[in-house]
């Protein structure tokens, strides 16, 4: 999959350029289709663009957020990524579906997320880990394999289980955003603009992908 490459001098950069990108991406749906169907993953550059995004022309009102993937814990748990997406959007009239990870059944809980994912989205947001993981697609996870579901239960990772967004349900989107900060994401972000299936990241396909870097992350031809 080819990507589009923009490097800003640092997180801060990339989180408000992220934010204009997807207040105009917003407003376009808005005009268009009636409503802006936006997947997020977690972590603290998305939270960062999320405070910027009060500064921007945002169709709150016509928004829909999905979540890409959660932890298993209890709600309001500072390790839930919809703890933070909340605190991040605050009192907005977004609707926002959260995952569904306090059922007791959770393979159940995440057929029943499924049935709530629009046929396509608008825009899904990913990020980048040392490990070249994206969602929680994670090295060596049989969470990589599913084909035939939208959303799988992952085994345990960093402490958590967790549910994610599948290969299948990332190739609704009509356009990708990740948003990838630190020196630490250098090799791996080389490695999936390579195009190396080797690492999870590498494995995602939509119809566009735009990734905003910052020049800690960005490899020197990026």
């Amino acid at each position: 999959m080819q990507h589009e490459v923009e490097v800003s001098p640092d997180a801060a950069a990339v989180a408000a350029k992220g934010a204009g990108y997807v207040a105009a991406l917003a407003r376009t749906a808005v005009t268009e289709r009636g409503r802006f169907t936006f997947a997020v993953s977690g972590g603290h550059t998305p939270w960062a663009m999320f405070s910027e995004l009060a500064h921007e022309d945002m169709p709150w009102g016509d928004t829909e957020l999905f979540q890409v993937d959660e932890r298993v814990a209890p709600d309001g748990d500072p390790d839930r990524n919809l703890t933070h997406l909340k605190a991040s959007i605050g009192a907005t009239p977004a609707r926002v579906h959260p995952m569904p990870v306090n059922d007791p059944d959770l393979a159940a809980a995440a057929a029943a997320y499924a049935t709530v994912l629009p046929r396509r989205f608008d825009l899904v947001h990913l990020g980048l880990g040392p490990d070249g993981h994206t969602a929680s697609l994670v090295p060596g996870d049989p969470v990589l394999d599913v084909t035939d579901a939208l959303v799988g239960v992952t085994q345990a990772y960093q402490g958590h289980q967790r549910m994610t967004l599948t290969y299948p349900a990332l190739a609704r989107a009509d356009q990708l955003m990740w948003l990838i900060t630190g020196a630490d994401k250098r090799g791996p972000l080389a490695r999936l603009l390579a195009g190396d299936e080797s690492i999870p990241a590498g494995r995602v396909r939509a119809a566009r992908s735009l990734v905003l870097a910052d020049a800690a992350a960005a490899p020197a031809r990026a």
